[in-house]
Parts: structure tokens; sequence; C-alpha cells
């Protein structure tokens, strides 16, 4: 079976690092995201046999056209990894609903509806593997991310219902959730404060967590709450893996 892999978000940060770390694995590798110029350098850039799309993935009808999209160019979908996000920080009194409604429709439903896309095929081929890419925070929360930290606190439940739905029909789901890593995202923040809470003093790097992902993609009995496996909790807080 040949390896497709689609990456959404994959031309920033964690994504953009998977990419890199697929690409020199063999993988075919679609680069989606919603500025085209960008997914479409990254994909320049990782060599011949790699394509870009552009997709707003909390919008059903741009998932549904880029998956159909992708298997007319790349063939059908085996592997799908969902690194997009945003992020809107702010105390919960001064978040707006429409900045509330933006981040639950990117980091989860968006996520929610890229998984129900990439699993027909995966069924069809009778086999795949989705490793979704959370946060930290949500499993421990923090103060002026609320919104974010529900959002990718409902992505933890929904990885481990998924992974038991669809685990007979060979299809793992795996989720990594990864702490302070240098990314656009971070840069923003006071990092030598936050270094002496981190027992390695350093914020991860976007490389480290895409060998965790590919680790996930590539291993075919790990899968969230199976019984063999449990979360591993990484000691610097780099990320864990459920």
């Amino acid at each position: 079976m040949s390896r497709v892999c689609a990456i959404f978000g994959g031309s920033r940060g964690i994504g953009h690092a998977v990419a890199q770390l697929l690409a020199q694995k063999g993988y075919c590798l679609a680069i989606i995201a919603r500025n085209l110029d960008r997914a479409q350098t990254t994909a320049k850039n990782l060599g011949a046999g790699h394509l870009a799309f552009r997709c707003d993935v909390s919008k059903e009808e741009d998932i549904q056209n880029v998956f159909k999209e992708m298997e007319t160019s790349l063939g059908q979908i085996n592997y799908l990894v969902n690194a997009a996000g945003i992020n809107r920080d702010g105390l919960l009194l001064r978040t707006k609903a429409d900045d509330m409604l933006s981040q639950l429709k990117t980091n989860l439903l968006g996520t929610m509806l890229t998984c129900k896309a990439a699993v027909k095929g995966m069924i069809q081929q009778q086999g795949g593997a989705i490793v979704n890419v959370g946060s930290i925070v949500g499993l421990k929360g923090n103060s002026g991310q609320s919104v974010y930290s529900a959002s990718k606190a409902g992505l933890v439940g929904f990885s481990r219902s998924l992974a038991k739905e669809i685990a007979r029909k060979n299809i793992r789901v795996n989720m990594v959730a990864p702490g302070f890593i240098h990314t656009d995202m971070t840069t923003q923040l006071k990092e030598e404060q936050l270094k002496k809470t981190i027992p390695l003093g350093r914020f991860g790097e976007p490389q480290e967590v895409a060998e965790a992902v590919a680790f996930l993609l590539e291993s075919p009995f790990l899968l969230l709450r199976h019984p063999t496996c449990f979360p591993l909790f990484v000691p610097h807080r780099l990320f864990c893996i459920c």
C-alpha cells in the first residue's frame, strides 16, 4: 500500500516539521493550509511528488472538496495528520462569541470533519492511521486560554472515542499533546520565565514533536485506549502521547 499522507496545517509550525520528516521517510504528501501560497512553497521545498491544497477546516464544504482533489491527484489518503489550529488568548469575560466559535470550529470541528472524510477512504483500503495534534493545555488548563483549552480538551475525547469506533477496521487513531514548543503561537510568550517551570529548562522544537507523530503513524499496535498502551508523560513536559 502506498503511503499517502494528508497534513492539515502542514505549511507552518509542527505540521511543517511533520511534513519535512515524512518527506524524508518517503511519504507522498498533501500539504493543506488556508494560505495556498504558503502551502505551495512548502510542497515545492519538499521535492517532487508532493502537492499543495487550500482548505479552511472550519468549513465542511472546503474539506469535502479538498479530499476529492487529493484523491484525484494522489490517490486514496491512508495517513492523516491534523495540525491546523488557532488561538485567541484572553480572559473569558473579554472573549467575543465569534472568537470562541472560530477556535472551536477550527481546532475541534475541523478535526472531526477531516477525520470523517478520511475514514471513508481508509475503510475501503482496510487500514490507515490518524494522528491529531492537541495541546497539553487541553489536559491541564491555563489561565487566559479557557476557550482554546476547551477546544483541545474536546479533541482528547473525540480522538479516544473515534479510536474505539474504527479500530476493528484496522484504522488507528492517536493524539499528541505538546507543551511549550517554538512556533508562531508561542512567540509572544515570556519564554525565560516559563522555562523555569520546565524540568529540562527549555521549550521543545517542532521537529521533536514530528518524531512522535511519525512514530504513532508507523507503529502498527499503538492505539488510543488500547489495553497494551498507556499515556507517556515526558519528564520535561514537551508533550504527552495518548
